[in-house]
């Protein structure tokens, strides 16, 4: 099987998944895009998406993504960046990347603004929310009281725009109560901001739960790229 052949079985496999959590959630497959996440694997791989219909692809890794959408800015793709982002990184990644998923604190809204001033980009920012239990240490993202703080700042912020709200489940934890908990707090940041609609949620291994709890983007490597390879550099 070529590789062309493999990432076609596998894009086929996740779109049959996706499709099939939200007939069980009653919604409009439509409303879910895909984000590619090709984090390890080469931009000869993103090509063979972008060929099988693929349209946005994901990176969490700056080191990776700039050379990586660079050697494919003759493709029609959207860059979504999904990592935890560095202040010193943001002029490179605001060149390429059209959505930020993980901003988690004012100092980032601001060295973002600032390039996408600087560079005549609009961004759309995703404040990232920390699904995990208070006072641990587990990954990013903003306490749930400081979200609205957070969405008002990008708001005001010139050339962002706030595009929603973005989540990873907590570790070793059941997802679903987690994504049910982030559509509460979606809610309430719409409530305020009515086009701020985005909810991204979902990976490989929980994207059921995410589209049930109203997930607009899943973030998918895995499972349609396979096991992640070693990073060189």
């Amino acid at each position: 099987m070529t590789r062309e052949e493999e990432l076609a079985a596998n894009l086929r496999d996740v779109r049959e998944r996706v499709a099939l959590a939200c007939r069980q959630a009653g919604r409009d497959p439509g409303e879910v895009t895909l984000v590619a996440v090709t984090k390890t694997f080469p931009a000869s791989d993103v090509r063979l998406l972008s060929g099988l219909g693929v349209t946005d692809v994901g990176e969490n890794r700056d080191q990776e993504a700039a050379p990586k959408a660079a050697a494919c800015g003759d493709l029609p793709l959207v860059w979504h960046f999904v990592g935890a982002l560095q202040t010193n990184k943001v002029a490179s990644v605001v060149r390429y990347a059209k959505f930020v998923h993980s901003v988690d604190r004012p100092r980032l809204v601001e060295a973002i603004s600032r390039e996408a001033v600087k560079q005549g980009r609009e961004v759309t920012c995703l404040v990232q929310v920390s699904l995990d239990p208070p006072g641990s240490s587990g990954r990013s993202g903003v306490e749930p009281e400081d979200l609205l703080a957070l969405a008002d700042r990008i708001t005001t912020a010139p050339g962002l725009r706030l595009g929603g709200i973005m989540a990873v489940a907590p570790l070793g934890a059941d997802p679903a109560p987690a994504f049910e908990r982030l559509a509460g707090y979606a809610e309430k940041v719409r409530t305020v901001h009515s086009d701020a609609g985005i909810i991204s949620a979902g990976m490989s291994g929980d994207l059921k739960e995410a589209i049930a709890c109203g997930a607009t983007h899943v973030r998918i490597g895995t499972a349609l790229l396979g096991g992640r390879r070693a990073i060189v550099g």
